[in-house]
């Protein structure tokens, strides 16, 4: 689903390298930018969208409330603007568990394999 793009240095990322990182149409990304104000890329003089990891941030927390959660765009949409510190700090909490989970699967799948177990 949703790469790890923290490790990466770059202060920008294009329209397709957004889209790759959460396995959607940059049809949709566009769709996101004209629902959510809180997506706000730079473009160059060729109108090329630059998003910055402030703007990969929002977009994985609407990810999250719309793909994975199932709400509406305008539930979404509310949910940013009403409560957005708690939305994100929930989330984080979320992607946290999620990463300590595959951890230990990986730790658990190892120690299987290990004659003697």
């Amino acid at each position: 689903m949703v790469s790890n793009f923290n490790k990466d240095l770059k202060l920008y990322y294009s329209i397709s390298e957004v889209a790759q990182m959460f396995d959607v149409n940059e049809s949709l990304l566009r769709f996101w930018e004209k629902e959510f104000p809180q997506i706000t890329p730079r473009k160059n003089g060729h109108g090329t969208r630059q998003y910055r990891k402030e703007d990969v941030e929002t977009i994985k927390l609407i990810y999250h409330l719309v793909k994975e959660k199932g709400m509406t765009l305008p539930g979404a949409r509310q949910k940013l603007k009403d409560n957005k510190e708690t939305t994100v700090r929930n989330f984080e909490i979320i992607d946290r568990l999620k990463s300590l989970k595959e951890e230990l699967l990986a730790i658990k799948k190892e120690l299987d394999g290990r004659p003697g177990s």
